[in-house]
């Protein structure tokens, strides 16, 4: 069964099941104690880095899977303490802490493309998120118990990534397998447009939620299509699936052998009169 933090989402972990490891640099302790509890909540492991070169030794002993940096550092501390964490864990992901106004000009000639930042004053759930969208991309959810997702006659494998429903193999485009499998291990969960984006397109994404309309749509026709519906909207809540209501399943049409006596037999009736 899969597990979730107690703030509701998917916990990650390390390939090994071990908790993920955040490792903080800040200067400012309140701050840097702040984060670290919010990050705890999530179940992963925490250590604390006051900047400079100290964070090569902490980040040697510790091999994070993440780290958020603060900026506001002074440049040569912040460059040092980059420069120190990337040596020890060659292409870390790091989620930055700035200033809204020096957010793009600090950051570009720090940031790595896969690398992300937050503007202050932010929350922690902002940081949280945008830790998810860069753990999401070297880490694993929790697996279930059993790789095999059921929801009335559709089955998802997930070791072998195989789609099926009634018999009939459905071929997915990556995201769309995604959608599907964060829909079938919430079923009869009613799942925001906001859930989706975060778990399937990660927080760092820079489209729009109307994509997730969109690739509903895709999922529909590929899964529902001449089907009783298993994927359904609830207007201004969101989108939820659950197995197919035999009483929904569409009428075969009439084969043509027997249209074609009830034709017949109205030529051969007498007319009314």
């Amino acid at each position: 069964m899969a597990t979730s933090s107690p703030t509701g989402h998917t916990e990650l972990t390390r390939p090994d099941g071990s908790p993920v490891r955040v490792l903080v640099v800040e200067d400012e302790a309140p701050l840097a104690e702040l984060l670290s509890m919010a990050l705890r909540s999530e179940r992963w492991d925490v250590r604390t880095a006051g900047g400079g070169g100290g964070v090569a030794e902490v980040a040697r002993a510790f091999r994070p899977d993440a780290a958020v940096l603060d900026l506001t550092l002074p440049d040569a501390d912040a460059r040092a303490a980059l420069a120190g964490l990337r040596r020890e864990v060659p292409g870390v992901p790091v989620l930055f802490l700035a200033s809204r106004e020096a957010a793009r000009e600090r950051t570009a000639g720090l940031t790595a493309g896969s690398d992300a930042y937050v503007t202050k004053p932010f929350g922690v759930e902002e940081v949280i998120a945008g830790l998810r969208g860069l753990l999401r991309r070297s880490v694993a959810p929790t697996p279930r118990a059993g790789s095999v997702l059921t929801v009335g006659d559709l089955t998802l494998n997930e070791d072998s990534q195989e789609v099926v429903r009634g018999g009939v193999p459905i071929r997915l485009t990556a995201t769309e397998y995604e959608l599907l499998r964060f829909l079938m291990r919430n079923p009869r969960r009613v799942l925001s447009k906001a859930q989706i984006l975060d778990r399937v397109w990660s927080y760092d994404f820079g489209g729009r939620p109307n994509v997730v309309e969109l690739y509903i749509s895709y999922l529909r026709r590929k899964i529902d299509a001449g089907r009783a519906p298993m994927i359904h909207t609830r207007r201004g809540m969101g989108y939820l699936i659950k197995a197919a209501d035999a009483a929904s399943e569409p009428s075969p049409a009439p084969k043509a052998t027997s249209r074609r006596r009830s034709r017949a037999r109205s030529r051969s009736a007498p007319e009314p009169v």
